[in-house]
């Protein structure tokens, strides 16, 4: 999903020009002709968790489109003023209801086509009782052979899933870096 343009300058309310600023870019930028403002379009930061429970994956059966009714990792976009772990956290509090323990960096998914940064934490359930919040129906523990696969909603939870259960197989989490 590409973002609309920037049409109107964020400082002074001008209509926008799109061309290569003055000032050695090599990038067509939006720049207001009123107070020279350049308005840099940058990819969108989204964070989330892979939470576990024994050999079991929380996944979160999405309330909200895009992608209503399918099943996702808890994550969501990172906001202001806050770190990556942070943000993963609160979406795993807001999406799952979930209490767990972070643990470290997992996948960083690049995808490039929507100007979108995914970056996955693994997490370590400590209960397995959730609270849903507004943004899903359900929160619940799937087994590796049990994840519904064809209802899975994002190709970036795909692959994180993949590369999660292909380590554990193999004994040793690493950190991956993926471009879909």
């Amino acid at each position: 999903m590409q973002r609309p343009p920037i049409k109107h300058c964020r400082q002074c309310g001008t209509a926008v020009v799109y061309r290569i600023p003055d000032d050695g870019d090599t990038k067509m930028r939006a720049v207001c002709p009123a107070c020279a403002t350049i308005h840099y379009e940058n990819p969108l930061t989204v964070v989330g968790t892979v939470p576990c429970w024994a050999d079991k994956v929380l996944l979160c059966k999405r309330n909200i489109e895009p992608r209503f009714g399918l099943w996702t990792l808890p994550a969501g976009f990172m906001e202001l003023h806050e770190t990556t772990t942070e943000g993963a956290a609160r979406e795993t509090v807001e999406e799952a209801g979930a209490q767990f323990e972070m643990q470290g960096l997992f996948s960083l998914v690049n995808v490039a086509r929507v100007g979108q940064v995914h970056l996955f934490y693994r997490a370590k359930l400590t209960s397995d009782q959730f609270d849903p919040g507004t943004e899903t129906i359900e929160a619940r523990l799937f087994a590796e052979g049990d994840i519904p696969w064809e209802e899975i909603a994002f190709q970036t939870t795909r692959v994180t899933l993949e590369r999660f259960f292909a380590d554990r197989r193999a004994g040793q989490f690493g950190m991956h870096h993926i471009d879909v």
